[in-house]
């Protein structure tokens, strides 16, 4: 084998500070990372971007060194910006592990081949070995080393296999420095080393196969999506209510609550600082929901109403990425949130949008455009209910006939695409074609899962919950100035003119900035017709976003890209509830 060797074991582990996995989406380098460097890890975002990637510490001979999953990447010709990140790192590691999808050999081959090019060592991982045995591939080893140049280990990242091989590889990791190829000359010699190295064997296509192409194809594809996804929000909400109605709510009804009324005692039972901090006292009890205290609704809000369905999100949404489902949903809308200007995975966010709006603009990461990241939270906050209105929706709505509910989601879906076609047209920027390597359907580890779901849960508390605990200080200032009553006093006309709803309404528009579910129960009480509160449903799902979901728009936007999001949702809330108004 000509493999080029750089310096000896012990020289050769001590110069190592920073391993890079680098690889096409979608190939195992998350699984691989789990393996490699087990709970210690932390998810940041890279320097001045919303692209993230997770890095951690694994041991090396007799020290440490840094593992840095690298976002996933085609090629080192950047299209995007979580490409053109990708390549940056590049320069700051000291050696290259390239996971590989061993089943695709040919479209894998072009991202090694352009690492092998530069001055870095590098090992291939060639990743689900397992699977090339069940799909009849056969690759010889020795021979793919001796015309890569490099070390080639195989693994199987789900089950362990291959990874001491992988990390006992390290000291004969290489840098072949092959000569700059043009484009097509790599396909070239992509082709050759395939030849040479594989053989395909045939053989039937399992009913896992036959599953997968089912999967994307548009009929079939379409069936099975909403049996998934009726599936899947069935497991969130049973999950979600589950931990509020049976551990959450207990916990801060029968233990938090009473410290909280001693503490009130101790502050006197009113006044501004008890007001900031215990909130506001209902009949002499502690109303987690209306309190607005930054240790009563500012803990309960995030932990026991938002947290609840993040969790259960996303431990769905690791299991329908790992079982390698997502990947073909995003394939199959493509089509259509193009013509919103969005690709196929911004379904993601759309979806956890119905459980929460605000883990559903944190997931807005995953678009590659700063354009798809605005076009989507802006839709999200508009047409995309929470899971807490949801109720309220069915409810109060629907005590009135099936078809209320009818008008406000039709309305909204409405919305959603009409906005979408024309925020498509109007904001400058781009929207990249999806390319994404689409996994086999497997069963995942559930250790990864998990692993996953904690990072996920613990990067919501870690970023969401300082500012909902900011926003809620900020927010009982000016309520305690009278702020609130005044904006009241002010839209009134607005209100009664142009929606067709009474005075009393603008103050459950107003709490609507508070908490919508809340908002919208408000209205029960005022005698509404069964067109007005259609009207006011709408108005208050489309009409800016709750607080928590208003400071996380802050921050993933800045501030002149929310206030722009902000001047949209307001025009669009009054023009649609007042064309509702007249036609209803």
């Amino acid at each position: 084998m000509a493999c080029h060797r750089l310096g000896n074991k012990k020289n050769r582990q001590s110069g190592i500070k920073k391993v890079l996995l680098v690889g096409n989406p979608n190939v195992g380098k998350s699984v691989l990372f789990s393996r490699l460097t087990g709970v210690k890890v932390i998810a940041s975002n890279y320097p001045g971007t919303t692209v993230s990637y997770t890095h951690g510490a694994m041991k090396l001979g007799e020290g440490e060194v840094e593992v840095i999953d690298v976002p996933g990447t085609y090629t080192l010709e950047p299209t995007c910006e979580a490409e053109q990140i990708a390549l940056d790192m590049l320069g700051d590691g000291d050696l290259v592990i390239n996971v590989v999808n061993a089943t695709n050999l040919e479209r894998n081959l072009y991202l090694t081949l352009q690492l092998l090019e530069r001055d870095i060592p590098v090992i291939v991982a060639l990743n689900m070995w397992d699977d090339t045995r069940h799909r009849g591939i056969d690759i010889d080893l020795a021979k793919l080393e001796e015309l890569l140049r490099v070390p080639v280990i195989p693994t199987v990242a789900v089950t362990g296999q291959g990874i001491k091989e992988l990390v006992q590889s390290i000291p004969r990791a290489a840098s072949p420095r092959l000569p700059a190829q043009s484009h097509d000359e790599r396909w070239a010699v992509i082709g050759k080393i395939t030849d040479s190295v594989q053989r395909i064997s045939h053989r039937h296509h399992t009913w896992a196969e036959h599953l997968e192409d089912a999967s994307v194809q548009p009929l079939t594809g379409g069936l099975i999506a909403m049996v998934v996804l009726a599936a899947a929000f069935g497991v969130v909400r049973f999950i979600g209510e589950s931990l509020i109605n049976y551990v959450l709510d207990p916990f801060f009804n029968g233990v938090w609550a009473p410290v909280l009324l001693r503490l009130s005692s101790l502050l006197g039972g009113s006044g501004f600082l008890h007001e900031i901090i215990v909130g506001r006292l209902t009949n002499g009890e502690i109303n987690f929901v209306e309190s607005f205290g930054l240790l009563s609704s500012g803990l309960y809000v995030p932990l026991a109403m938002v947290l609840p369905y993040i969790i259960s999100f996303y431990l769905v949404l690791g299991l329908l990425e790992d079982v390698g489902y997502l990947p073909r949903l995003g394939v199959l809308v493509d089509t259509v949130m193009h013509r919103l200007g969005l690709h196929g995975y911004a379904i993601i966010p759309g979806l956890l949008g119905f459980g929460c709006n605000v883990p559903a603009v944190l997931a807005t990461r995953i678009l590659e455009s700063r354009r798809e990241r605005f076009i989507a939270a802006t839709l999200i906050s508009i047409a995309v209910p929470c899971a807490a209105l949801q109720a309220m929706i069915f409810g109060l709505v629907g005590a009135r006939g099936g078809q209320y509910v009818a008008m406000v989601y039709g309305t909204l879906f409405v919305v959603w695409v009409v906005l979408g076609f024309i925020l498509n047209h109007t904001v400058r920027g781009f929207s990249p074609e999806l390319l994404i390597e689409i996994p086999p359907y497997r069963l995942p580890p559930w250790r990864a899962v998990l692993q996953k779901l904690w990072l996920r849960s613990y990067g919501f508390l870690r970023e969401a919950v300082p500012i909902i605990l900011i926003a809620i200080l900020a927010i009982n200032i000016l309520y305690f100035w009278g702020v609130f009553e005044v904006i009241a006093n002010f839209t009134a006309p607005v209100v009664t003119g142009l929606l067709g709803l009474p005075k009393e309404a603008v103050t459950a528009l107003v709490i609507g900035f508070l908490r919508k579910d809340v908002a919208l129960g408000m209205l029960a009480p005022l005698g509404l017709t069964s067109g007005q509160l259609v009207v006011g449903s709408v108005v208050l799902a489309m009409f800016f976003p709750c607080v928590a979901t208003f400071v996380v728009l802050i921050r993933e936007l800045g501030v002149v890209n929310m206030l722009k999001a902000a001047g949209i949702m307001i025009s669009v809330a009054l023009v649609t509830g007042g064309l509702l108004n007249l036609v209803l």
